[in-house]
C-alpha cells in the first residue's frame, strides 16, 4: 500500500468519508479531509539495499464552515492517527489554525511522520 493508502484508510471513517489525497472536488460538502506528503527522511544503506519501510512526513488539513467543527475534527484526526499503531505515527506538529479566503472556509493543518 502506499502512504496515502494508509492515510486514506485511518480516516475514512471521519468527515463522513469525505477524505480526499491534495485538494477535494469542486463544491465538496464540508466538513472534509485533505492529506498530502511533504517529506519525510529517507533511509539509505551503505550496500545500497532498499528498505522494506519509508518515512512519510504527510500534512492532513481539515476544512469546515465554522472554527468550532474544524477544531474538533482536528482533534478527531490526530487521535484517529495516534491510534493507527500500523503506521508507527508520530506527531510532528501541533494543529495550526487556518482560513481561506476564496471559500471562507476555516480549517486545520497538522504533520504525523510515518512508516509505512
Amino acid at each position: 500500500m502506499t502512504p496515502e493508502e494508509h492515510i486514506d484508510s485511518v480516516l475514512q471513517h471521519l468527515a463522513g468519508g469525505r477524505v480526499f489525497p491534495d485538494v477535494a472536488p469542486e463544491k465538496t460538502a464540508t466538513p472534509y479531509i485533505t492529506y498530502q506528503a511533504v517529506g519525510g527522511a529517507p533511509v539509505n544503506f551503505l550496500s545500497g539495499g532498499q528498505p522494506d519501510k519509508q518515512s512519510v512526513r504527510m500534512q492532513v488539513n481539515v476544512w469546515s464552515a465554522t472554527r468550532i467543527e474544524a477544531s474538533e475534527l482536528g482533534a478527531q484526526v490526530e487521535q484517529a492517527m495516534r491510534a493507527a499503531t500500523e503506521l508507527q505515527v508520530e506527531v510532528a506538529t501541533g494543529r495550526v489554525a487556518t482560513f481561506d479566503e476564496t471559500t471562507n472556509y476555516r480549517g486545520t493543518m497538522q504533520d504525523f511522520s510515518i512508516w509505512v
